[in-house]
């Protein structure tokens, strides 16, 4: 029996240590995960690309299937990242998962409190990085299904149309 690849939606990756962008790109690559993740490297470029600002104005339109988030990142850090995201209507509903070094309750707590879908301790060990990797892209970008709006404009139309003839029946 032939193992099922996972198609996954769109991904935004925030993290500004490059060897961990290489070590999740790679686990990605290892698996056969297809799928589109945007990579930036702070905060602020988050925040620029989710509203379709600075050097993502013309990018396409819809919100990630959900955020990968660093939170000690320069300009802006995760947290204010994530509360950000919370306090908007538009991006409220879009899986958030923080993926740290820090094991620090507090910052577990601030996370939570603050509506971070999923916290992750990133493992020390290489190998170990890339399951946990794997297993977070397969749980939030193939396996749960995302709030409406986080997908591309086409696909919500194709999906809305369908809903429509599905209600007409």
């Amino acid at each position: 029996m032939a193992a099922k690849i996972a198609k996954f939606k769109h991904v935004l990756l925030v993290e500004d240590d490059s060897w961990d962008v290489e070590l999740m790109l790679g686990a990605l690559e290892a698996a056969r995960q297809a799928s589109q993740v945007t990579v930036v490297d702070n905060g602020a470029e988050a925040i620029d690309y989710l509203n379709r600002d600075g050097k993502f104005a013309t990018r396409t339109t819809g919100n990630p299937v959900f955020v990968l988030l660093d939170n000690k990142m320069p300009k802006v850090d995760g947290l204010e990242v994530l509360k950000y995201m919370k306090a908007s209507d538009d991006f409220r509903m879009i899986p958030v998962v923080l993926f740290t070094s820090s094991r620090e309750m507090s910052d577990l707590r601030e996370f939570y409190q603050h509506g971070v879908n999923a916290y992750v301790v990133k493992p020390v060990d290489v190998s170990e990085f890339m399951n946990a990797v794997q297993k977070i892209m397969n749980f939030w970008g193939a396996i749960n299904e995302p709030p409406y709006g986080c997908q591309s404009e086409e696909a919500v139309h194709r999906n809305g149309t369908q809903a429509l003839a599905e209600q007409s029946v």
